[in-house]
């Protein structure tokens, strides 16, 4: 098959994904207003909620995908809802009547986060014993929303600013930490985070419609647990600065905080047995499990043989990429996965640890790291063509979802004299793909949960 109509098999596969955890119609699929009623019907679970006693209700979100979700909500509920407000990064929008639209940056913080944060914690605020509030999350949450914390030690006040939480931000970002480790972090540094918007939210009662990002659907660690207690602790963020050796990296007045909290002189996130927990329900509603499942079908209707390997890849791109690779070759080789013609699918979320100072994301390197392997050993790699993409449209600060890798393209950067490895020493995977034209851009897709990659054997 000709890369081109491989590419476009890729390109359909990735979509089918995407289209499964569309935010828009997995609430109109799982969500309808009967009479007075909400009901919630999951496969796995079902909740009502009478609305006669509450004589407001409230719209509140972040993330990436909340613009859809709020959305659906609007034809759901109409003029029900009084107010609302919802945080997304810049360009994830979608036309709202009567919830309003703020957007601010992700994957580092900005003013607009902070404005966002604000305007959050103001209905929350309002919110009384007969409020229903809507809270709406999804991945890129923790970041569109900064809310620095501020307290009271010893007589002298301390408030965190938004350039402290920047640079811990970038300074984690470098060093190749977790998602879950970014967020443990995070939440012991915010107002908002680790359960804490719960706290203001209460007394209302919250029902709170979920998309994941999180490698495990871990409900504490997506956009760092607005809604949902925090088993974490300030210690286990000290010790996680301590593990990638950053403290010299992150301001002192971040660092000094941590370390007052794991002495336990700073009062700790939401725990489980709150009072503000048993006042809310949270909903997953979207997983990267799921997106892989519907990629699978869409492969199988392409007449490829399966092999779905995971959603929860993590850990460095770099070796995933070579792993995913030699899964490849030996499908190619000897049917060792699969007969041909073949697909092999994973998901998940790995990292990158920057040394080099070019553009970038996972998805992007990932694809660089798999062409170098094809440049290795070419004749392992007949018939093998391969996409990495952030179902969310931006591969880390990017504009690009993620790209291609195959025998066709690595000929068509070695006609443009192009080395991957030396692309890959700078981290600068997105301008060498640039340069041959094998970005593979999406747009915003206004959804978000984790990464796919796509193995096509022919």
């Amino acid at each position: 098959m000709h890369f081109d109509a491989a590419a476009a098999h890729l390109d359909t596969i990735f979509r089918a994904g995407l289209a499964r955890v569309d935010p828009y119609r997995m609430i109109l699929d799982h969500v309808r207003l009967e009479g007075g009623r909400l009901l919630v019907e999951m496969e796995d679970e079902c909740h009502e909620i009478d609305l006669a006693p509450f004589g407001r209700i409230l719209v509140l979100g972040t993330g990436k995908a909340t613009a859809p979700m709020a959305r659906a909500f609007e034809d759901i509920l109409g003029e029900r809802i009084s107010a609302g407000c919802i945080v997304v990064k810049y360009g994830h929008t979608v036309a709202l009547e009567r919830v309003r639209t703020m957007e601010s940056a992700h994957p580092v913080p900005d003013e607009n986060g902070v404005a966002g944060a604000r305007a959050l914690l103001e209905l929350a605020d309002g919110a009384d014993e007969k409020t229903l509030v809507v809270t709406l999350v999804s991945g890129g949450g923790s970041a569109l929303v900064p809310a620095p914390l501020s307290y009271v030690l010893d007589g002298a006040r301390t408030v965190l600013t938004l350039q402290d939480k920047q640079e811990v931000t970038r300074a984690l970002l470098r060093c190749g930490a977790t998602i879950n480790e970014i967020n443990c972090i995070r939440k012991h540094l915010s107002a908002l985070k680790g359960g804490r918007l719960l706290t203001h939210i209460a007394p209302a009662r919250s029902i709170n419609f979920i998309l994941s990002d999180v490698i495990g659907d871990d409900l504490s660690s997506i956009a760092s647990g607005l809604t949902a207690p925090d088993p974490t602790t300030f210690a286990d963020a000290l010790g996680i600065v301590e593990k990638y050796g950053v403290a010299d990296e992150i301001p002192a007045p971040v660092l000094d905080t941590l370390r007052h909290g794991a002495a336990g002189r700073l009062e700790e996130t939401l725990k489980p047995d709150a009072a503000a927990t048993a006042l809310c329900t949270n909903v997953l509603i979207g997983t990267n499990s799921r997106a892989l499942a519907a990629a699978r079908e869409a492969a199988a209707h392409l007449g490829y043989n399966l092999v779905c390997l995971t959603s929860r890849i993590t850990g460095d791109a770099d070796e995933t990429a070579r792993m995913l690779a030699a899964m490849a070759s030996d499908t190619a080789m000897g049917e060792m996965l699969a007969k041909r013609p073949a697909c092999i699918l994973s998901g998940g979320e790995p990292v990158v640890r920057l040394t080099g100072s070019g553009k970038g994301g996972r998805n992007q390197e990932m694809a660089l790291v798999f062409l170098n392997e094809i440049r290795r050993h070419p004749e392992l790699f007949q018939g093998v063509s391969f996409l990495a993409a952030s179902t969310d449209g931006n591969d880390g600060p990017t504009d690009a979802a993620g790209a291609f890798a195959s025998l066709e393209v690595l000929a068509e950067a070695e006609a443009a004299r192009l080395s991957p490895e030396e692309y890959l020493r700078a981290n600068d995977s997105y301008h060498f793909f640039e340069r041959i034209g094998r970005l593979y851009k999406t747009g915003p897709t206004n959804t978000n949960v984790c990464d796919l990659h796509v193995i096509l054997v022919h």
